[in-house]
């Protein structure tokens, strides 16, 4: 309890005056309309004071007090507020200790010093700390700018997302590790309520495969497998109960992994392609029509020609005409022979019948056939011993593919020109290189080169003839056989068709 007896000491009781008042003025000053430097004012009548309040009762503990104005100053006015701090109360306290009435005890000079002493560290840990304490501030202001930058830019592509997502017109699943959808664009949310289906049941939806008929197994859906993080890359299935309203479409997933590499969801992509794979059969069934219907008048044209032909009181010039009608038949039989093949093809319906055969035999024949066409534009064929390759596979299907890779060979070469053929019979496979000396292709003609009816725009509309069809024919025949088709070329510098056929087969 403070003694009342300290206010009769007139040193004391002016010290702590000067305080109160100073804090009363404070009060009343309207500080914003003045500059930041005259509230340095405070701090040191407050210090003035202080030294006043214990020069009169030294015993009081007044000393300690002293801190708060020299923290002020440090915080406010940085290192010279704490440097003139320091000094200013320093040279207070020793000009009122020297300047005493009395002489000053012995153990005087020691507390001044150490009050020196412990206000210069109290001044100096505070400058420092405001210093580490505004540097963090302006750099907690600079990541708070980036912060809410980066916010906002990515909560804009967010938007921007979604309203994609939106705007495109195939589906799109979003889904977390435990399958639940966390994004379902608007194409996928109609798609859902075409089937009376919810946002988390894509999974529970019939599927059937290509033929419509045949149910996909549970854990054979595109969506299931989806679910459990594998990848699905173009899968088409029918989707809907059979006897009603059915949808095609093309799926593709692919899981999303989280830093560490683990699963962490994945996205779906549904496309609908009803229109075009009914548009496609729709082509299938009028090309198999309209080849069936052109095949009995053209047989029967190619007999009665062959029976005029056959007729030896005929003139040279009617001969000559007769001849070009036959040639053309002929051409006119083969282009109906790929489109019905085509189409045989496109509903898995191409016969194989499958016997013991011998390809270098099949190679050879081929060759001979071709010869005098090859001959008209002086062109040769260039062979080393082939080995004989026997295999259980569609001789007939077989001539098929080698002729109409040596038709092409022939057809795009130049004149003069040399066809390379090369038959390796290795462990696993059997590899047929035919490699021409044409014109080659860009890498853009290539990219379609297995499409029906797909001719590149350089041959379209010169004076070789084709349909478009002879290459996707041939493929389909190797690949019924387990073996491939595919072509190497580089536009002047000629094309090389590479047919595979597995060993085994």
């Amino acid at each position: 309890m403070l003694d009342i007896n300290f206010f009769s000491n007139q040193l004391f009781l002016a010290g702590i005056l000067i305080i109160f008042v100073a804090t009363a003025v404070a009060a009343g000053v309207p500080w914003r309309r003045l500059d930041k430097k005259w509230i340095i004012v405070l701090p040191v009548v407050d210090l003035v004071g202080l030294v006043i309040a214990r020069e009169g009762e030294p015993l009081l503990g007044t000393t300690f007090l002293l801190v708060f104005p020299i923290i002020w100053l440090s915080t406010h006015f940085g290192g010279r507020g704490a440097l003139g701090g320091v000094v200013f109360t320093s040279a207070m306290l020793w000009a009122a200790g020297l300047f005493r009435t009395e002489a000053l005890p012995g153990s005087e000079i020691p507390r001044l010093a150490s009050v020196t002493i412990v206000l210069a560290f109290v001044a100096a840990t505070t400058h420092t700390t405001t210093k580490r304490a505004a540097a963090q501030r302006v750099l907690l202001t600079q990541q708070s700018v980036l912060f809410e930058g980066a916010l906002r830019r990515s909560r804009r592509e967010e938007r921007t997302l979604d309203e994609i997502f939106n705007a495109i017109d195939f589906g799109v699943v979003g889904f977390d590790r435990d399958a639940k959808p966390n994004l379902i664009n608007r194409a996928q949310r109609e798609m859902f309520s075409r089937f009376g289906a919810k946002a988390d049941q894509l999974g529970f939806i019939d599927a059937y495969h290509e033929d419509q008929v045949t149910p996909l197994a549970e854990q054979d859906r595109p969506f299931r497998r989806a679910m459990r993080g594998e990848t699905v890359d173009r899968v088409t299935v029918w989707l809907g109960e059979q006897g009603k309203q059915q949808t095609a479409v093309l799926v593709s997933a692919r899981p999303i992994l989280d830093e560490n590499n683990n699963y962490d969801g994945g996205v779906l992509v549904v496309r609908d392609v009803t229109a075009e794979l009914r548009a496609i059969k729709a082509r299938d069934d009028l090309v198999a029509s309209v080849s069936h219907e052109l095949r009995t008048p053209l047989t029967s044209i190619m007999g009665y020609l062959e029976l005029a032909l056959d007729d030896d009181a005929l003139d040279p010039s009617t001969r000559r005409m007769l001849e070009v009608a036959s040639k053309n038949s002929d051409r006119l039989l083969a282009l109906v022979a790929d489109l019905l093949a085509t189409a045989a093809a496109a509903k898995h319906e191409l016969a194989m019948s499958p016997a013991s055969c011998d390809l270098s035999v099949i190679v050879t024949d081929a060759i001979e056939s071709l010869r005098p066409v090859a001959a008209e534009r002086d062109i040769t064929f260039v062979l080393s011993a082939l080995p004989t390759v026997r295999l259980q596979a569609d001789a007939f299907r077989l001539r098929q593919v080698i002729d109409n890779v040596f038709s092409n060979a022939i057809k795009y070469n130049v004149a003069s020109g040399r066809i390379d053929v090369t038959l390796v019979d290795a462990d696993t496979q059997i590899e047929l290189r035919v490699t021409d000396t044409g014109r080659g292709m860009s890498p853009g003609e290539q990219l379609n080169l297995f499409d029906r009816f797909y001719r590149a725009d350089s041959v379209r509309g010169s004076s070789v003839h084709g349909t478009g069809l002879g290459l996707s024919i041939s493929r389909d025949i190797c690949r019924q056989h387990g073996g491939d088709l595919r072509l190497e070329s580089a536009l002047g510098k000629g094309t090389t068709a590479i047919a595979t056929l597995p060993r085994t087969s």
